[in-house]
């Protein structure tokens, strides 16, 4: 009878609890499904198809050290568990609990169905430090602190002869648009290199230097996509993080020092990482419907008017007339990733300025991002629309923005050619710049750069009336009660360092 350990986004065989509990029971077969629906799905992309590839090629290396093969399904779950269990009986399944999307929630009630149709064990383990089931939040931290300090989990020592199985072939969905040229590699190896480089070489430039664009890029961990597919686990980089900062105060540093900041400041967003993807496990509507309903109906008529289709189009291709977003959307086109402030600001230009639904906002972002965490993704999402009722509304200028991130425009200009001629004092504001300038420097409005879609002082103005009137009209107290029960955050104990200028909603990230 084979004990299947099914991989999803935990593409590794280090701390790994499914695995080893599998291997305890008798002949494993390792398996990782292509699942078409979540391909095809609004919010996948082919970038983060080809960075789960090169994991897989990687985890395939690895399992390949235990004699066990990693067998590749295109098939989809339900389809291939029936091909496996054609050949052979199954005792049991081995998997991580998942928070994904709506799709990997479906995907996962029906692997319950088809367990109890064959009367099959499904043996899920925790994995991060989201708690499935959580009725509230009062004891979140302290459970988070116990999974977090639990050993790394080991794997035993195992002579079984793990069968292959003969799986239908067919060809693997194909997930929308292109490869990004200069993402990050995916894989293991990558992943340990990365979290090395940082603890060991930049962890003294993160705190306080992960807001500008300019910076971020070597100052932030950047072991999101890492975490994402479950290369590292959380309780590793918890766990090496600490240690490090252990070595760094034996060895005298004192605990104002840059490094101790760095890694006091990390630790404080890796907390925040699974704060917010416990929202979505808590919740998994959050991905399509408003966090609090007196939010309904102010931007839903959006969705299909022909303007903001427009400003729709111009925001997702980086043609705002705002050069600090796109130059943001410029970046995250080749790479897959931008720092946390700037993602902040692109949801909300979108939210306030453009007046879009954060819904086709969200899906276009998460197709970009290959860190892409449902989990924090859509709660985020919302925050930084304003649509959760129990956060104060953070409105970005981009021009004060670009101002105070890219004061002499080096991110700017790397980003949009049109504007590398254009001297600071119009840089962040072309659209100001007289006729007989945009010629003399290479920059025609409306021909090399577009004009500003929206006026963003009237823009604002408008936003924070019309949210404000929908919350006097609507806004529930014991709604607003059940949702900070649900999905608040707790005041604790643990000391942290708290960013500078930042808000609870900016520790999140950990990019």
């Amino acid at each position: 009878m084979l004990n299947i350990v099914w991989f999803k986004r935990d593409l590794r065989i280090e701390n790994h609890t499914a695995l080893a509990k599998a291997m305890h029971q008798g002949p494993i077969l390792a398996l990782y499904c292509w699942e078409p629906s979540q391909w095809l799905a609004d919010d996948a992309s082919l970038s983060q198809q080809a960075f789960i590839g090169e994991c897989l090629r990687s985890l395939r290396q690895s399992l390949q050290t235990l004699q066990i093969p990693l067998q590749i399904s295109s098939l989809g779950i339900i389809a291939t568990l029936n091909a496996v269990l054609a050949e052979q009986k199954i005792a049991s399944i081995h998997s991580h609990e998942e928070t994904g999307n709506l799709n990997s929630y479906r995907v996962d009630q029906s692997v319950a169905q088809w367990c109890h149709t064959y009367n099959v064990d499904w043996h899920e383990y925790q994995q991060h430090g989201v708690i499935r089931g959580l009725k509230n939040r009062n004891q979140w931290q302290a459970k988070w602190e116990e999974h977090m300090r639990a050993p790394i989990v080991t794997l035993p020592s195992s002579t079984t002869q793990n069968p292959i199985i003969t799986l239908p072939k067919q060809t693997i969905v194909r997930a929308r648009g292109d490869d990004k040229p200069a993402r990050q590699s995916g894989g293991r190896k990558q992943a340990l290199l990365v979290l090395d480089s940082f603890l060991s070489q930049r962890v003294n430039r993160y705190y306080g230097g992960i807001s500008s664009p300019i910076n971020a890029s070597e100052a932030s961990s950047r072991l999101s996509p890492y975490l994402a597919a479950g290369c590292i686990s959380m309780r590793e980089v918890v766990q090496a993080c600490r240690a490090r900062r252990t070595q760094c105060l034996d060895e005298g540093l004192t605990p104002k020092h840059a490094i101790i900041l760095g890694l006091r400041s990390f630790e404080s967003r890796l907390h925040w990482h699974c704060h917010f993807m416990q929202k979505l496990e808590s919740e998994p509507t959050l991905e399509i419907q408003h966090m609090h309903s007196a939010h309904i109906g102010i931007r839903d008529e959006t969705l299909n008017d022909i303007e903001s289709q427009r400003r729709l189009n111009a925001w997702c291709k980086g043609e705002t007339g705002w050069p600090l977003v796109d130059a943001c959307l410029a970046m995250l086109a080749q790479t897959g990733w931008i720092n946390f402030r700037m993602r902040a600001m692109l949801m909300s230009s979108a939210s306030y300025l453009l007046w879009l639904h954060w819904r086709e906002t969200g899906l276009h972002l998460a197709r970009e991002f290959v860190d892409y965490e449902p989990g924090i993704h859509w709660p985020q999402v919302q925050m930084q629309s304003g649509s959760t009722g129990i956060n104060t509304l953070r409105i970005y200028n981009p021009v004060k923005q670009a101002r105070d991130q890219d004061p002499r425009g080096r991110f700017v200009r790397h980003w949009i050619p049109a504007l590398r001629r254009v001297p600071d004092i119009w840089l962040f504001e072309p659209h100001l710049m007289p006729a007989n300038l945009q010629l003399q420097y290479g920059c025609v409005l409306e021909k090399d750069y577009p004009l500003p879609l929206v006026d963003i002082q009237l823009a604002m103005r408008h936003a924070k009336s019309e949210i404000a009137l929908a919350r006097k009209r609507h806004l529930n107290r014991y709604e607003t009660q059940e949702v900070l029960r649900q999905h608040g955050s707790r005041s604790t104990s643990r000391r942290r360092v708290k960013p500078k200028k930042t808000s609870s909603a900016q520790q999140s990230s950990l990019f």
